[in-house]
C-alpha cells in the first residue's frame, strides 16, 4: 500500500505541514461525517398556544386532550408493531438505560442473517417535551403546558441499503417528534462497496482502504445530500400517522441537525508507527493550546466577553488516550482507535450556539447575514421558510377578497394579518361560539379591536345597522368590527343565543393566523432544533 511521499493536494483534511513531517507512515487520510442525528418536529406544536389552536381546529376540547392524545398513540403504536409483525421482526420493550440498543440490533441482525431492511423495534420509555393539562387557580381555566415528562418512543433499527444500520425514533405523545440517527462511515463502507473498493474495518473506523483518494471523493459526496427528501422517506417508513397529524396545520415536519460528529481519520501504516508518535501529539496539544485558541476554533467570542465555561481533559482509556477540549457541551477531541487511526473528531451536541450565514426567518429579500441557529444551513436542510406551506397559503388567502357564502353574493375585503392576531380560541369557543367580548374586543390587535365600543354591545350586528341603545360613536366603531366578521364568520347565530359560529374556512384562516403571530421563533428553535 502506498504512503504519502509528496505533500496532498488541498481538501485531505490535515494539515499541509503535518504530513510534510510524518507522511511517511501515514497511508491515507479520510475526513467526514462520522454520527448524525437530525430531528424532525411539528414546530407550531411546540407553542401550547398553537397546540390549543390545534386542537380547535380538530374540533377537541383542552379538557379532551387526554383522551384524544391517548388515541393517537394507540394507533401510533399499534401501525408501528403491525408493521414489524409483517415482516417477522422482533418487538421487544426495553426497562434499562444502560442498555446499548445499536449492540442488540447488531446481535440481532447477525443471528438472523439480516443483509437489508427492518432488524428489529424497540420500545423504552424515556424523558421527552410533551403535553399536559394544567389548571390555573387565577383564571380558573385549563390549559396545555409543555414540559418534560416521560413516554413510550419507538425505535425502528434497520440494516439501510445505503447508509448501513442506523434507526428511528418516534415519540408516541404529542407532539410527536422524530429522530434519525445514521454513521457516516457505516454510509461509507456502502460506498466503497458499490464502487468496488476493498477496505478494512473495525468498528465505525477504517485502518486502511485501498485507494484513500477515490474513498474521499465518496465522502464528500455525502455534502450534496438532499437531506429534506431523504429524511422524509424514513419518516414515511416508520411513522405512518405523520400525514394525519401533519393534516390540521398543513405542515410537514422540518428537520434539523440535532448533533453531529465529523472526523479526520489518519491511518498510520501499523500500530507501531503510530504509538510511536502519539504520546508527543497530546503532550504538545496540553502544552501549546489554550482556552483562547479553543474558543476561536469552535467559533465563540475571545475572553472576557465569553461567559461560558471552557474545559481540556486527558483521559487514559483501556482503548488509548483521549484529548479533549470543550466549550458549553461541544468539543473537539483527538484519540487514537484501536489499531492504527489517529482520529481528531468534532462533536457538536448543542448547534444552537453556532452562527449560520443564511436569511433570516421570514425574509423575503433573503438577505445573508450571520445569524444564531441552524434552521436553514443549507449544507445540511433544505432551504425552506419558517411558515408552513399550507400555512402561508392560508395567509395570503384571508388576505384577498372574499365572496360571501350563498345566497349572499357580495364580496368582502380579507382578513389582515393584525385582525388574525388576537388571542387564541379555546376549543370550546371554537366550536360553541361566542360573543364579541369572548374573542377579546376590548384588547388592542384583535379580531374584533374596537378602542371606542362600551361594555354593553355585546353581540355582533350586521353590516349597517346599529345596536339598540348604542351611541354614534359605538355606531361607528361597530363597522370595522362587522367586516372582519363578514371576513371570517357566518351571520347567523347560534338559535336561542347570542353566540356567533366559525365557518369551517373562517375557523382554518383564523388558526393559521393565530398560530403564525403567537410562535415564538426563538422558542421554537430552541426546542425543536
Amino acid at each position: 500500500m502506498n504512503t504519502y511521499t509528496t505533500v496532498p493536494t488541498p481538501g485531505h483534511g490535515a494539515p499541509e505541514s503535518f504530513l510534510s513531517r510524518f507522511g511517511q507512515k501515514i497511508t491515507g487520510v479520510l475526513s467526514g461525517f462520522d454520527r448524525l442525528l437530525f430531528r424532525g418536529s411539528l414546530r407550531l406544536l411546540f407553542q401550547p398556544n398553537s397546540m390549543e389552536s390545534y386542537l380547535a381546529t380538530c374540533g377537541i376540547l383542552i379538557k379532551d386532550f387526554g383522551v384524544f392524545s391517548e388515541k393517537i398513540t394507540k394507533r401510533v403504536k399499534a401501525l408501528a408493531y403491525a408493521a414489524a409483525e409483517q415482516q417477522g421482526r422482533p418487538v421487544q420493550y426495553l426497562n434499562r438505560a444502560d442498555v446499548s440498543k445499536e449492540e442488540m440490533a447488531r446481535q440481532i441482525a447477525a443471528r438472523d442473517g439480516i443483509k437489508s431492511g427492518r432488524i428489529a423495534l424497540f420500545t423504552a420509555v424515556e424523558p421527552c417535551w410533551s403535553y399536559a393539562v394544567r389548571s390555573d387557580r387565577q383564571t380558573k381555566e385549563i390549559h396545555l403546558a409543555l414540559e418534560m415528562r416521560k413516554c413510550t418512543h419507538l425505535y425502528h433499527y434497520y440494516l439501510h441499503p445505503q447508509f448501513g444500520l442506523m434507526h428511528v425514533r418516534v415519540q408516541s405523545w404529542f407532539p410527536f417528534s422524530v429522530t434519525v440517527c445514521l454513521n457516516g462511515r457505516e454510509w461509507l463502507a456502502r460506498q466503497m462497496d458499490q464502487a468496488g473498493l476493498s477496505y478494512q474495518q473495525q468498528d465505525n473506523c477504517f485502518l486502511s482502504v485501498s485507494d484513500p483518494a477515490r474513498a474521499q471523493e465518496l465522502l464528500d459526496q455525502q455534502l450534496h445530500t438532499d437531506w429534506n427528501a431523504t429524511l422524509r422517506g424514513l419518516l414515511v417508513q416508520a411513522h405512518r400517522l405523520h400525514a394525519e397529524l401533519e393534516r390540521p396545520f398543513h405542515q410537514e415536519y422540518y428537520w434539523s441537525a440535532a448533533q453531529t460528529e465529523y472526523a479526520t481519520d489518519l491511518m498510520f501504516a501499523d500500530a507501531a508507527s503510530l504509538a510511536g508518535l502519539y504520546p508527543q501529539f497530546w503532550h504538545h496539544a496540553i502544552r501549546s493550546f489554550g482556552s483562547q485558541s479553543v474558543l476561536r476554533f469552535l467559533g465563540k467570542a475571545q475572553p472576557p466577553r465569553f461567559q461560558g465555561e471552557v474545559t481540556s481533559t486527558l483521559q487514559r482509556r483501556s482503548e488509548g488516550v483521549c484529548l479533549r477540549h470543550t466549550v458549553n457541551g461541544n468539543s473537539i477531541k483527538v484519540y487514537d482507535k484501536p489499531g492504527s487511526v489517529l482520529r481528531v473528531e468534532t462533536t457538536v451536541v448543542h448547534p444552537e450556539q453556532f452562527k449560520v450565514y443564511r436569511p433570516a426567518e421570514g425574509d423575503p429579500e433573503e438577505k445573508l447575514k450571520w445569524r444564531k441557529g441552524p434552521s436553514r444551513d443549507r449544507r445540511l436542510v433544505e432551504k425552506r421558510g419558517s411558515e408552513p406551506r399550507g400555512q402561508r397559503t392560508v395567509s395570503e388567502r384571508s388576505g384577498q377578497r372574499q365572496r360571501e357564502h350563498p345566497p349572499q353574493s357580495r364580496s368582502v375585503r380579507g382578513l389582515s394579518k393584525s385582525e388574525g392576531g388576537g388571542p387564541a380560541l379555546s376549543g370550546a369557543q371554537s366550536l360553541a361560539g361566542g360573543r364579541r367580548r369572548a374573542f377579546g374586543s376590548d384588547q388592542p390587535g384583535g379580531i374584533y379591536d374596537q378602542r371606542l365600543s362600551q361594555p354593553r354591545l355585546a353581540k355582533l350586528a350586521p353590516h349597517g345597522q346599529s345596536h339598540r341603545g348604542a351611541g354614534p360613536e359605538t355606531v361607528r366603531s361597530s363597522v370595522p368590527q362587522t367586516r372582519a366578521a363578514q371576513s371570517a364568520w357566518t351571520h347567523q347565530k347560534v338559535n336561542g343565543t347570542h353566540r356567533w359560529m366559525l365557518t369551517e374556512k373562517g375557523r382554518r384562516i383564523v388558526t393559521a393566523l393565530l398560530a403564525a403571530r403567537q410562535a415564538d421563533v426563538d422558542r421554537l428553535t430552541q426546542l425543536a432544533a
